[in-house]
C-alpha cells in the first residue's frame, strides 16, 4: 500500500543551491560542554599523547587551570554536520575544500563552547560556487576562543532547458 511517502523528500529543510544562499546567513551549532570523556575520546582518535591534554598536574605546573584542549578538538566543534548547514545545502554539496583557524584563548575540560558558522563570501563559478564560511567558537565567559574559515564547493541549480516547463 502506498500512502504517497517518498524517502527522498524526508529532509530537515528544503534543499538549497549556491545561488539560494546569502552573505551574512548564520548557522548555529549546538553548544556543548567538553568533558573528560571528550578529551579521552579525542586523545584516542588523534593519537596525541602530550601530557598537556591528559595530565592535570602537568597542566597546573605550567599555569593552566586544568586539562588543555587540543586545537583540533576545539576546531572540530565547528564541524558543519553538527548543525543544519549540510542539511540545508543537501545534494548541492560537492565537497569541503579548505579550512584555516586561529586559536585565541585556551579551552579547558569543563568549558562550554558555542560554535557558529556565518556565510562570509560567495564566489560564483560556471556551474558551481564556493561558499566561504567564517567559523567562530566562544566559551561560557563569552570569550572568543577560535576563529577560522571553511570553504565548501556547491552546485548551482541546473537551469531548465529552453522550452522546458
Amino acid at each position: 500500500m502506498s500512502d504517497g511517502f517518498d524517502r527522498r523528500r524526508h529532509r530537515f529543510a528544503a534543499p538549497r543551491y549556491f545561488e539560494d544562499l546569502a552573505v551574512g546567513e548564520t548557522f548555529y551549532i549546538p553548544s556543548r560542554t567538553l568533558t573528560d570523556a571528550n578529551f579521552a575520546a579525542f586523545r584516542t582518535v588523534s593519537g596525541d599523547n602530550h601530557p598537556i591534554h591528559y595530565d592535570v598536574e602537568y597542566c597546573r605546573e605550567r599555569g593552566h587551570a586544568g586539562l588543555l584542549a587540543h586545537g583540533f578538538q576545539v576546531l572540530c566543534q565547528t564541524a558543519a554536520g553538527a548543525g543544519l548547514f549540510p542539511h540545508i545545502i543537501g545534494d548541492a554539496l560537492l565537497g569541503f575544500i579548505e579550512q584555516s583557524s586561529k586559536f585565541l584563548k585556551p579551552v579547558y575540560a569543563g568549558d562550554t563552547v558555542y560554535p557558529l558558522l556565518t556565510i562570509a563570501a560567495l564566489i560564483p563559478q560556471r556551474s558551481t560556487g564556493i561558499v566561504v564560511v567564517a567559523a567562530s567558537v566562544h566559551n561560557q565567559r563569552n570569550e572568543l576562543v577560535m576563529t577560522g574559515e571553511q570553504r565548501y564547493l556547491l552546485r548551482k541549480r541546473i537551469p531548465n532547458p529552453k522550452g522546458a516547463g
